[in-house]
């Protein structure tokens, strides 16, 4: 068993209608019954859908009534909330959202709308918002999550030590925290997605040196997220003579899956050049565990288990025996910011 993991996972509840796409994998059906307490709105809001839930603060690791919601449909965050909460008795909302708080207002790239805090307060008619990390969020999940979500990406499966933990993963962005034990815990979160983009070979350089045609700041989600993975791409068909034609992230996977050469090439690339991220985070933090999650894993588990991200994690000179001694594991679980959020609240609120 990795870490601090081993707590069974008892999910999240879905009462009503999704607003778009699927219920998560392991999602149950039915109302809570019981007394009637003030719910708090827990949501993760992302570039393309915001998440939401509620919890009554009683249980951490319960969320009830998923739903998702598609951004661009909706003029701000505020509406997204105030539809949420219609017919519901909601006090207030943690909202796990990627960017850092200036005063009142979220500095985030990759949201369709500006986010004011009080805005946001008044416009949703709730008592009070908490906006926090994503990643924050996500690190805060790790230990309600059970063991069958995770897969190892390294030999090496017992770590002597469960923190500091480094959770990070693509999405939309690039996000990641560091998770240290405590009563309560502590979580650090950083801004990596915006750090400087490292190359760390000569095809890495070639692709660096096309991207900074285009930009005077080439950051580490200009290639290791979702929308980076097609820049990505574009410069490798540059690079090797051919003509883009996937238009979108899921139609390039699905062509490597399908052995379409550079498409394959595009996403080996892009595993070994995360998997070396990870390992200088690692590195940096101290890390004696890591987790990888965000949406882009959940699609690419083929091709971060095929070894171009371990290669790349371990090749860290002096410091690869070092690496050797921490796991890596790819998180399996799709909620992780709204069980993040619920814990947040518990710990800080509730």
């Amino acid at each position: 068993m990795p870490g601090f993991f081993g707590i069974g996972q008892r999910g999240i509840r879905m009462a009503g209608t999704v607003m778009t796409g699927r219920v998560p994998a392991g999602v149950s059906e039915g109302r809570v019954p019981g007394e009637v307490r003030a719910r708090i709105i827990v949501a993760d809001v992302g570039g393309t859908y915001a998440r939401l839930g509620w919890t009554d603060g009683r249980d951490a690791d319960q969320v009830h009534d998923y739903r998702r919601y598609a951004c661009a449909d909706y003029p701000d965050l505020a509406s997204i909330l105030r539809d949420y909460a219609a017919g519901g008795t909601c006090q207030g909302a943690v909202i796990a959202i990627a960017g850092v708080l200036e005063g009142d207002r979220l500095i985030n790239s990759n949201l369709p709308w500006a986010v004011s805090v009080e805005q946001t307060r008044q416009g949703a008619g709730l008592s009070w918002v908490q906006l926090i990390n994503d990643f924050e969020a996500v690190a805060n999940a790790m230990p309600m999550l059970a063991h069958d979500t995770l897969s190892p990406l390294t030999h090496v499966t017992e770590s002597g030590a469960n923190s500091p933990a480094l959770v990070i993963g693509p999405g939309t962005g690039l996000g990641a925290a560091l998770w240290m034990e405590g009563h309560p815990p502590r979580v650090l979160a950083t801004e990596v997605g915006q750090a400087s983009l490292a190359a760390g070979n000569a095809l890495e350089m070639d692709v660096v040196r096309r991207l900074l045609r285009e930009r005077g700041h080439l950051n580490n989600e200009h290639v290791l997220s979702g929308t980076g993975l097609m820049n990505l791409y574009r410069c490798l068909c540059e690079l090797r003579g051919g003509t883009p034609v996937h238009a979108d992230a899921g139609a390039l996977v699905a062509a490597a899956e399908s052995g379409d050469g550079l498409a394959l090439e595009t996403l080996q690339v892009f595993c070994g050049w995360l998997g070396s991220l990870v390992g200088d985070l690692a590195i940096i933090f101290g890390a004696k565990v890591v987790y990888l999650a965000g949406g882009v894993t959940a699609h690419i588990p083929t091709f971060l288990h095929d070894g171009h991200f371990l290669q790349r994690y371990l090749n860290k000179g002096v410091m690869t025996e070092r690496l050797e001694q921490v796991p890596v594991w790819r998180v399996e679980h799709g909620q992780l910011g709204l069980l993040g959020a619920a814990a947040w609240y518990q710990q800080h609120r509730a």
